[in-house]
């Protein structure tokens, strides 16, 4: 797993969010977009979408965990109403189409009376009519906004995104289309660039360019080859083009202290400290695994990403040093937690250290010795605690 130190909030990230949406089934469970009834706004309906990034098949997922959950992250997606992602299942175009208008902006274009009622021109507009009626405004939108090519006579709906046709699209949804075209005499490399189409030439130069996408070590492109939901959680997380978020913020800096109430504190490059709340279903990941929250130490470097003021996804990008050695602290009492079981789990313990005030954070051994009156083991309460590899074995309350 490769780590980074900063989070690039992109326009293509945004953009596999909602391709990896759902569909139908999904992102549009109801069948209509999501819409009970023509009076509700946009801004009630985002609201009471349920933010998932919890899953069913996270097993399944392995390699591809990590990007999924950032893109998860940001809250623009519910998975499948049976709590799985799917992400093995192949992408397909109207799921592309419809992210990619979302992207531009333009979904309450998309979504308006007038859009919805557009009389399309494409020889499956019937189709599309009677099974995805809630994205014909899409579909029309997209139209507007050149996303299909003019010899395009139908929208295939339900055909998978290729390689080549997603990595035109999202060149598309960027508004690059212009840079695109100057690299049609490009000459691609790879084995299959036969099988490129010479007007699209240009479109995968600069995707690969820009870091969309790649090719396999094999040296092939694969313009034609499904796309999965996993692979594109993967190809999309490399891109680093930014772009404002409103639901969210990426956050770097080390781990001050974990609070029992739920919170976390983080001390920030420019030194100042940033306490936010963790949101129940929080996603960490440190050693390249899911972790519980316990396992956080202070002086991890983290990466944290937030949505609607909550912690939704943590990375321990820089574990702390020497967290493996033997220790023997003596400071107070900074934070207590307890476990499922009323048995206590993690103790952070905070003492000076120059000018500072450093705060530590160990778990607790099932079996640990405590000397000293229990009813004094409180926040503020001097103690000494020993132990090794991060866990306390004994506490000697003074």
């Amino acid at each position: 797993m490769t780590k980074r130190t900063v989070w690039k909030k992109t326009v293509i990230s945004s953009l596999a969010v909602m391709m990896l949406a759902g569909g139908a089934s999904s992102a549009f469970a109801n069948g209509d977009g999501g819409r009970k009834g023509d009076d509700r706004d946009d801004k009630k309906q985002e609201k009471e979408v349920k933010v998932n990034w919890k899953f069913k098949d996270e097993d399944d997922m392995k390699w591809a965990m990590e990007y999924i959950m950032r893109l998860a992250s940001k809250g623009v997606f519910t998975g499948y109403e049976d709590g799985t992602f799917k992400p093995h299942q192949k992408i397909s175009r109207i799921e592309t189409l419809v992210a990619a208008v979302r992207l531009m902006g333009l979904r309450e274009q998309a979504e308006s009376t007038e859009e919805m009622s557009t009389k399309l021109n494409f020889k499956d507009a019937d189709l599309l009519a009677k099974k995805y009626p809630w994205a014909v405004g899409y579909v029309a939108v997209a139209v507007e906004n050149d996303l299909f090519s003019e010899t395009e006579t139908a929208v295939n709906p339900q055909a998978n995104a290729t390689r080549l046709w997603a990595a035109t699209i999202l060149v598309k949804a960027l508004k690059l289309e212009d840079e695109a075209k100057a690299l049609n005499n490009t000459q691609l490399d790879f084995k299959d660039a036969k099988n490129i189409p010479a007007g699209s030439v240009g479109y995968v130069a600069l995707a690969i360019k820009k870091g969309i996408i790649t090719g396999y070590n094999d040296n092939t492109f694969r313009p034609n080859q499904p796309v999965s939901r996993a692979e594109l959680a993967a190809l999309l997380d490399r891109t680093d083009s930014e772009i404002p978020d409103n639901d969210g913020q990426a956050i770097t800096g080390k781990l001050k202290a974990v609070a029992s109430n739920g919170q976390i504190t983080i001390t920030q490059s420019n030194g100042t400290d940033l306490t936010l709340g963790l949101d129940s279903s929080v996603f960490i990941f440190r050693d390249d695994k899911k972790v519980a929250v316990s396992a956080l130490k202070a002086g991890d470097e983290l990466l944290v990403r937030t949505y609607q003021n909550k912690v939704v996804f943590i990375e321990v990008t820089k574990k702390v040093v020497d967290e493996s050695k033997v220790f023997d602290v003596t400071g107070k009492i900074n934070t207590i937690t307890y476990n499922s079981n009323g048995k206590l789990s993690t103790i952070s313990i905070s003492k000076p250290d120059g000018n500072q005030t450093t705060v530590t954070i160990y778990n607790v051994a099932d079996n640990v010795l405590i000397a000293g009156d229990r009813d004094d083991l409180v926040m503020g309460h001097e103690v000494r605690v020993q132990g090794k590899d991060g866990v306390i074995a004994g506490i000697t309350i003074i």
